[in-house]
């Protein structure tokens, strides 16, 4: 692979202004980071979702609060973990960098030094998107991802850790991964059960409903 591949766009150890998706980036978080409180959410989104456990404790929490929708809950879970995966899977193929010019402001701390896609936006996508549908509220359906992708889109680029395709590429497999799990996850469930892996108290939702 050569290096042009490697590199960020815009990225330059020279202290110049920031070209390509680089300026792009340092012109969003200046936006970003003046709207009140800006960081301090993008910093609870930051550890809420690092590596999706904090989707894959709310879809357990989700799981014990509607026992009914239980194996919706499950695919919750299961889709933004899976997702997590997908985008690790997909960094160590691209390993493009992440942005470091000095015109961008780097505001957390990340476990890995690659950049495309973006973790975070990949598994709360795939969260977001199979949650709202998990509630079983029509509204919830729409209002969950509608909130709480752009939110986290923002705070990528808030924090300065990821470039604007980052998050964008990170949305697309998201939700490519919530379809995923939602086609696959219950049967699979089904199958555990009968096969004695799982107490069938785990997915009673089809039953309940």
């Amino acid at each position: 692979m050569s290096s042009t591949n490697n590199d960020s766009p815009g990225r330059s150890p020279e202290s110049g202004p920031p070209t390509g998706e680089a300026a792009i980036l340092a012109s969003l978080q200046t936006g970003l980071r003046a709207i009140p409180g800006s960081l301090g959410i993008a910093t609870t989104l930051s550890h809420i979702g690092e590596h999706a456990l904090g989707w894959v404790a709310l879809s357990a929490a989700g799981a014990a609060l509607q026992p009914e929708r239980r194996t919706e809950w499950m695919t919750a879970g299961v889709g933004a973990f899976g997702a997590h995966a997908a985008s690790v899977v997909a960094k160590r193929i691209v390993r493009r960098k992440r942005p470091h010019h000095p015109a961008i402001k780097i505001g957390v701390g990340t476990p890995s030094k690659m950049s495309f896609p973006s973790s975070h936006a990949t598994s709360t996508t795939a969260f977001a998107l199979l949650a709202g549908e998990a509630t079983g509220n029509p509204r919830a359906k729409v209002l969950v991802p509608a909130t709480l992708i752009p939110a986290m889109l923002a705070s990528r680029l808030t924090l300065g850790v990821h470039y604007p395709s980052d998050v964008m590429g990170g949305a697309v497999l998201g939700a490519a991964s919530a379809a995923a799990a939602g086609r696959f996850a219950p049967e699979m469930f089904e199958r555990a059960t009968a096969a004695g892996l799982l107490p069938g108290a785990l997915t009673t939702s089809k039953d309940a409903r």
